[in-house]
């Protein structure tokens, strides 16, 4: 009795520690008034949880304070967001209601928990499209109200930094959602820090083994690295400081996914990553006098290091639309080195940190004009407005346009529009007006005449030219990258294909008329099976298009075929005797039930890989490795078909062989090839499915297909090749 007093004395004195921390933290002063409310808040949200637990076992009150604090300390938010972080779950967990919300501290704050509590289930439907759905009504939300989404990313950062209590299927499927979307999300609202802990924290579940041995490297590395630092950093302080500016500069390094993400698109070790961190001078100066001191850092910069050409991103006359400036410059240092530099002002440097939205647009009580956001959410406004499209289709097309790089083009009367990255001529069009857009037959670009599928690039002037005689054709989808583009097409291939519809329709009733036969559904699905199509409206499409000639359709032989064919197959199964479920034994599934299964083609995972199981439509259980591309979209679309699997014992150094694939790269020599099938085939025995080596320019590319017994067996393939020739590189790929 004495121990559960002292715990709860010492749970209470945890949960004043914390609240007090918060008050702390808010970065604006408090008013009286605004300290009553939150100290309100708090109470309410103490009360309604005081019975609930987190999985961890600390006390659930713990959450909605550590939240508030991510809202007033790394993002910067006011009394309003604080106060619907601490009550952001008590309308869906507990017996609070909006109304008593309203009553209590006004409109805003109903508004925005309102807005929390219906996304708080939008990776939790069994169904994608009510996901989808969801994710609309989430950005319905968001583009009335920032705050929803900012409080709700605190929550999944919060989530995140303390997922270690969950459950390992639990941990894989927020983790996947964290990397699908809600990183993205950060990063488009400007909250660079926020993003960077989420996708290092989701590639911690993710890919564990990378994760770690990146982590560890970095912690190895980090001595010389800190001197490297120095090194690189001394000649400009004493040049900076001649300058008479007021500075910061430090280096900084780069988060373990983008390091991660380096070394598997580029095929390289960690060892030759090169740029680890980055450097960045942080200038305190007048708004006024920014962007010249920015550049006049730059110059004493290039004054020491010669400068990639290339490598110049100048963000700072022209802002990215989530708010963004910079000026980044990669120059050669010592050692013969790459090394980017980054130059910003401090009030730049906080909105790069901790977000665009937040600081300016939201500080309560004070708004600020923010053109860069307020066009943003207008697209999405835009976009949401397109109520008839496949939610499903809008949350794909929409999740690839929150992490593209931005361009700037100019109309002929020097407007800026700023388009993804890789945008054409077309995406302008439609950018400009949808009627513009599907007339596009072309453009001008830079007074030089180019097709629709002409890629635009930073600084273009762009002039469309149409026709009305211009449709859109199905390959159009493939040449746009924009949300709006892909969504207008769409619009006007279903508007076609209604009208195409009531058409097929007619045509079909007079030739059931003609045949003196009844328009019925059940004739209806006879025909649409003999044409093996997937629907009644796919047919009447299918009658227009003169897919199928309607010239040659005999409804009498169709009708009684497919009426036979069902007799003998109702025959059939009353014969057949049913079958077990094939199954094999590398791979336990779930409770250890019997189940059919295969390895996914997309990841190919080996004995040792991290493996989950996902449950098909009719191809039963499909294993793939944890950290595959495909797996973290399925565990985050479809969580309710994720089940566990592991390696079965009986597995471990058996005589079993699975099929993986490697990439070779180097420098093209005599008999390289000859060396590396010797490895494979001879030393280690190991059989080879397939090889496919190209040259160019003196470098060599090879993938090779072959058969190991598992991770290990994988391991010390690469290793052996890798120790054959400082001249070659090897890393594991996926399949084809």
């Amino acid at each position: 009795m004495l121990s559960s007093v002292i715990n709860q004395e010492q749970e209470n004195e945890q949960i004043v520690k914390a609240y007090r921390h918060l008050l702390r933290s808010c970065k604006v002063a408090l008013s009286k008034q605004d300290r009553a409310n939150i100290r309100d808040a708090f109470n309410i949200s103490l009360e309604a949880h005081k019975s609930m637990r987190r999985k961890s076992g600390e006390p659930y009150i713990l959450h909605p304070i550590a939240v508030a604090q991510i809202c007033a300390e790394e993002i910067g938010l006011g009394t309003t967001s604080i106060i619907c972080a601490l009550l952001h779950d008590t309308v869906e967990d507990t017996d609070i209601t909006l109304e008593l919300l309203d009553m209590k501290f006004g409109p805003k704050v109903s508004q925005i928990i309102d807005g929390l509590t219906k996304i708080s289930g939008v990776f939790d439907q069994q169904d994608k499209s009510m996901q989808a759905e969801n994710f609309k009504k989430m950005l319905l939300t968001l583009s009335e109200d920032v705050r929803v989404i900012l409080i709700k990313l605190a929550d999944r950062l919060h989530n995140m930094r303390t997922l270690e209590s969950m459950s390992a299927k639990s941990q894989l499927k927020i983790a996947s959602e964290t990397a699908y979307v809600y990183a993205p999300l950060a990063h488009r609202l400007g909250l660079y820090a926020i993003k960077t802990e989420l996708e290092d924290l989701a590639t911690k579940y993710l890919d564990p083994d990378s994760y770690n041995y990146v982590k560890n490297r970095l912690q190895e590395t980090k001595a010389d690295r800190n001197k490297y630092i120095k090194n690189f950093i001394d000649p400009l302080q004493k040049a900076l400081d001649e300058t008479g500016l007021h500075y910061e500069i430090k280096g900084r390094p780069k988060s373990i996914h983008s390091i991660l993400n380096k070394m598997k698109k580029q095929g390289i070790a960690f060892d030759d990553v090169f740029d680890l961190f980055a450097i960045r001078v942080i200038i305190d100066d007048e708004y006024e006098n920014e962007k010249s001191d920015c550049w006049k850092v730059y110059s004493t910069v290039t004054d020491f290091y010669t400068p990639n050409p290339d490598r110049l991103r100048d963000w700072v006359s022209i802002p990215k639309a989530n708010g963004y400036e910079s000026l980044h410059t990669t120059v050669m240092g010592p050692k013969g080195r790459w090394v980017e530099v980054q130059i910003r002002s401090k009030r730049m440097d906080e909105i790069a940190e901790k977000g665009y939205a937040a600081h300016w647009k939201y500080k309560d009580g004070a708004q600020v004009n923010d053109n860069g956001l307020e066009q943003w959410l207008a697209k999405v406004r835009e976009m949401l407005e397109n109520t008839d499209g496949s939610a499903v289709e809008f949350l794909d097309d929409f999740k690839l346009n929150l992490f593209a790089e931005e361009i700037f083009v100019f109309t002929p009367k020097g407007d800026l529009r700023k388009l993804p990255a890789q945008s054409t001529v077309l995406d302008f069009a439609f950018d400009i007006h949808s009627g513009l857009g599907a007339k596009c037959i072309g453009a001008k670009v830079n007074n030089k005449l180019v097709p629709i599928t002409y890629k635009l690039g930073n600084g273009d002037q762009v002039e469309i030219l149409s026709s009305t005689k211009q449709k859109p054709t199905e390959e159009w989808l493939t040449w746009v990258v924009t949300a709006k583009a892909k969504s207008k097409i769409r619009d006007y291939f279903k508007q076609e294909r209604n009208q195409s519809v009531t058409m097929g329709k007619e045509i079909l009733e007079r030739k059931f008329k003609n045949a003196k036969i009844p328009f019925s559904s059940e004739a209806l699905n006879s025909i649409i099976k003999f044409y093996k199509l997937s629907s009644v409206t796919e047919l009447y499409y299918q009658l227009v298009t003169e897919k199928i000639d309607r010239t040659k359709i005999d409804l009498t032989a169709i009708l009684e075929g497919e009426t036979k064919k069902q007799t003998q197959s109702e025959e059939q199964k009353l014969t057949k005797k049913p079958t077990k479920p094939l199954t094999k034994d590398a791979v336990i599934i779930g409770d250890g039930d019997p189940v059919e299964y295969a390895f996914a083609k997309c990841c190919s995972p080996i004995p040792g890989d991290d493996i989950f199981g996902f449950v098909t439509v009719g191809e039963g259980v499909k294993i793939h490795r944890t950290n595959c591309t495909n797996g973290i979209s399925l565990m985050s679309n479809y969580g309710y078909r994720i089940i566990k699997a592991r390696w079965a014992d009986s597995n471990l150094n058996s005589s079993k062989s699975f099929l993986t694939s490697i990439k070779v790269q180097g420098i093209d020599s005599v008999g390289i090839v000859s060396a590396i099938t010797n490895i494979i085939s001879t030393q280690l025995q190991i059989n080879m499915k397939s090889i496919n080596v190209t040259a160019n320019e003196g470098m060599f590319e090879g993938n090779i297909t072959l058969q190991v017994s598992d991770t290990k067996h994988l391991e010390e393939l690469m290793n052996k090749i890798k120790q054959a020739s400082q001249l070659i590189s090897v890393t594991r790929v996926d399949i084809g």
